[in-house]
């Protein structure tokens, strides 16, 4: 008898995918975005005519910090140590990122007359190439030597700790 042809595993090239930080970043800043966004749309209905819209981003992106910040250095720059200075950077660059976010805002709001919440899903689209490589090159980048997660003790070859963010891409 033979033995049944099976495919790869499904869950395989998923796994592999997931392990490139390019695509982890791109994952875990859609569940950042939709929950930014998720905030952003209750606080601009709930108390949006208080704090206007403006307001109502500035609490979103609050809440987008925390949640993107440990999902970041968990699931995709995979670095330990130095977690204030990392919190510092990376709130440094969020805060780059606002300042955009409430200058293209009110430009689309107001000069393209899109409503809000689309308006808010392009400001947010235009910002994330730019936050990965500030987040690589600066919000979690390790000295050289410095090994990236607690399970791989650094050493000569890839992931040793040279480049950005504590290591090289050989997930």
């Amino acid at each position: 008898m033979t033995e049944p042809v099976t495919g790869p595993p499904r869950r395989g090239w998923i796994v592999a995918l997931l392990r490139r930080r390019e695509s982890a970043y791109l994952v875990v800043g859609a569940i950042n975005t939709l929950v930014g966004l998720a905030a952003f749309a209750v606080l601009d209905r709930t108390v949006g005519d208080a704090i206007g819209y403006l307001g109502a981003l500035v609490l979103a992106y609050a809440v987008g910090i925390v949640v993107g910040f440990t999902l970041h250095r968990r699931f995709v720059f995979k670095v330990r140590g130095g977690v204030w200075l990392d919190l510092a950077r990376f709130v440094s660059v969020q805060l780059g990122a606002l300042a955009v976010n409430a200058a293209l805002l009110p430009a689309f709001v107001e000069l393209a007359h899109l409503p809000v919440l689309p308006a808010q899903v392009l400001a947010l689209a235009l910002t994330v190439v730019a936050s990965y490589f500030a987040h690589l090159y600066f919000s979690f980048r390790r000295p050289a030597g410095t090994a990236r997660t607690p399970e791989r003790e650094p050493g000569p070859g890839p992931g040793s700790g040279r480049g950005p963010a504590g290591g090289d891409d050989d997930r």
